[in-house]
C-alpha cells in the first residue's frame, strides 16, 4: 500500500495532508476499514524546499572553468617543465612547450567527445559531500570515494537536515556565492525569492 501523509487536527483526528492521500483514502479504502501503520513525524517540507532553492541558486551562479584540462593536470605539466629548468633548460621555451602540449591534449579531448558540462546531479552530490554528509567507501584499487548520503525525509530528521542546510550554505558561500552576494543573509533572501517563484 502507498505511504499516507496525515495531519493531526486539534480534536485528535488525522486528516489527509495531500491530495494523493485524500484520493487514496476515498477510492481504495472502504468506510470502516481498519488500517495499521507506523507513524513518523516528517521534516518541515517548506525548509526542504528552501534547501533545494539554495542548491538551485548556487547552480545558477556556478560557471565551470578550465576547459578540457583540469587545474591539477595543468599544475603537474607546468611543475614538470619547471623541474626540467633546474637542469639548465630555457624557462620560456619549456613553459611554452608545456602550454603547447596542454593545448594539444585539450584539442584531442574535445575532438574525442570529452566536453565540459554542468550536471545538476553531480553538483548536488558535490555540495552534500563538501558539507560533510557522506559515506567514504574504499574501492578494490585502494582509492577512497565519497558518496553523498540520502537526504530523504525517511533518512534524516529535522535537526540533522538543519545542520546539513547550514553546512551546504557555508560550502556554497565559500566556493560560489561570495563573489555575487554581500553576505549569507542576502543568499538566503535570494533563495527564498526563488522558492516563492517556484511555488
Amino acid at each position: 500500500m502507498a505511504q499516507l501523509q496525515l495531519i493531526k487536527q486539534s480534536s485528535g483526528i488525522l486528516i489527509p495532508a495531500t491530495p494523493e492521500t485524500s484520493e487514496l483514502l476515498q477510492t481504495k479504502i472502504k468506510l470502516g476499514a481498519v488500517l495499521v501503520a507506523e507513524f513518523t513525524k516528517v521534516r518541515n517540507p517548506a525548509f526542504h524546499r528552501k534547501f533545494f532553492a539554495l542548491l538551485n541558486l548556487g547552480f545558477e551562479y556556478w560557471e565551470p572553468t578550465g576547459g578540457a584540462i583540469s587545474s591539477n593536470e595543468r599544475k603537474l605539466v607546468q611543475g614538470y617543465a619547471k623541474y626540467l629548468m633546474t637542469f639548465g633548460g630555457n624557462e620560456t621555451a619549456l613553459l611554452d612547450a608545456a602550454e603547447q602540449y596542454l593545448d594539444q591534449v585539450a584539442s584531442r579531448r574535445v575532438t574525442n567527445g570529452i566536453s565540459l558540462c554542468k550536471s545538476y546531479d553531480a553538483y548536488r552530490a558535490w555540495v552534500i559531500v563538501e558539507a560533510g554528509h557522506y559515506d567514504a567507501i574504499q574501492l578494490p584499487d585502494g582509492t577512497l570515494r565519497k558518496y553523498p548520503r540520502s537526504i530523504s525525509f525517511a533518512n534524516m530528521d529535522e535537526t540533522e537536515f538543519q545542520q546539513l542546510y547550514k553546512a551546504a550554505l557555508d560550502v556554497l558561500w565559500r566556493w560560489i556565492l561570495s563573489r555575487s552576494f554581500e553576505d549569507q543573509r542576502a543568499v538566503e533572501n535570494a533563495a527564498s525569492q526563488l522558492m516563492g517563484f517556484a511555488g
